[in-house]
């Protein structure tokens, strides 16, 4: 943990009146938890401030952990700080009128390929924002607070870019920044239940995926999910990406993807993930990045696609012959 930093970002919070947080666009629960987290925190902590949230899009899928605040004019922005959370590059941040702020602190957790902040705090090898949120609280917990809500923003964060802890981002250190939000009385039960149940049609999805899905000569997986079979399973874009996780447990193939069709009809959005294998050089070819084994691209055509699979499958090969080991 790197306390100078968090000494810094406390110190700069406590100069500005206005807090503006930002996240990427098409937020997962990192980055929404995170947000809306440190939202919760710097709110208990110095209730005479204005923290609020700018962004432009939303999640169907995490709206139960609440709304957002509404969109001002520029005005708004001038004498403000801004604070973006879990974003690499300024160009997938949500509301780049995040650029119109007095001072910007980037906090993410993601390979540093833009220090675009006025302060740069980047932890790589954090399991997720939330967790670095969370630890930013652990170190200042005698100047900050924290309650229930703020704990279940965060662990919702947590446990998702965690894999449910199983990714190999998760450090002791994660488990016990856990427990300390848990001690907080989050009810996990509804928790889970929003993050993880079903609808039916979900699962007939699942099936479908498991009996369509194609795996090259060294062991990528890989599946295409087109507008069409979206709309026969009544599925929204983030249900469709989904289906990545359905391929994470097939022995011998250490790369799995996932293409979606894209809500705009001109790009095919990827998701890629891994075991064992690094794969953010590969997804960095095709307009994306991410982390070591968990990745997101963007192809504009089959050919480009197709291209995409053929390089990861001989990047798994060339992982098979050099390494020992994998399963």
């Amino acid at each position: 943990m790197n306390i100078n930093m968090a000494r810094k970002v406390l110190d700069t919070i406590k100069k500005y009146n206005r807090i503006i947080i930002f996240r990427h666009f098409r937020p997962d629960g990192d980055a929404i938890g995170s947000t809306k987290g440190l939202q919760r925190i710097l709110q208990l902590s110095f209730p005479e401030k204005e923290v609020v949230l700018q962004n432009c899009d939303f999640s169907d899928y995490l709206s139960f952990l609440g709304g957002e605040d509404p969109l001002y004019d520029d005005k708004f922005y001038s004498e403000a700080l801004g604070i973006v959370i879990d974003t690499a590059t300024t160009a997938r941040i949500s509301n780049q009128r995040f650029s119109l702020c007095k001072e910007i602190i980037k906090i993410d957790h993601h390979i540093d390929v833009e220090a675009y902040g006025d302060i740069n705090w980047v932890e790589d090898e954090r399991s997720s924002s939330c967790e670095l949120i969370t630890a930013f609280y652990s170190v200042m917990s005698d100047e900050l607070k924290i309650d229930t809500v703020a704990a279940t923003y965060l662990y919702t964060g947590l446990v998702t870019d965690s894999g449910r802890f199983r990714f190999r981002s998760v450090s002791g250190e994660t488990m016990r920044l856990a427990g300390l939000l848990l001690d907080q009385g989050i009810d996990t039960d509804v928790l889970y239940a929003h993050l993880y149940m079903k609808d039916f049609e979900e699962f007939k999805f699942e099936g479908y995926v498991l009996n369509s899905i194609k795996i090259t000569e060294n062991g990528v997986a890989h599946i295409y999910i087109d507008k069409a079979t979206m709309a026969k399973f009544g599925l929204s874009f983030e249900k469709a990406c989904a289906c990545v996780s359905y391929m994470d447990s097939i022995k011998n193939s250490l790369i799995w993807i996932a293409f979606v069709d894209a809500d705009n009809g001109d790009e095919i959005r990827v998701r890629i993930r891994s075991r064992f294998v690094t794969v953010n050089a590969l997804a960095e070819k095709y307009n994306g990045g991410g982390h070591a084994c968990a990745c997101g691209a963007t192809v504009h055509s089959f050919e480009q696609m197709n291209e995409l699979i053929s390089n990861a499958d001989q990047l798994l090969g060339e992982y098979k012959n050099t390494n020992e080991g994998w399963l």
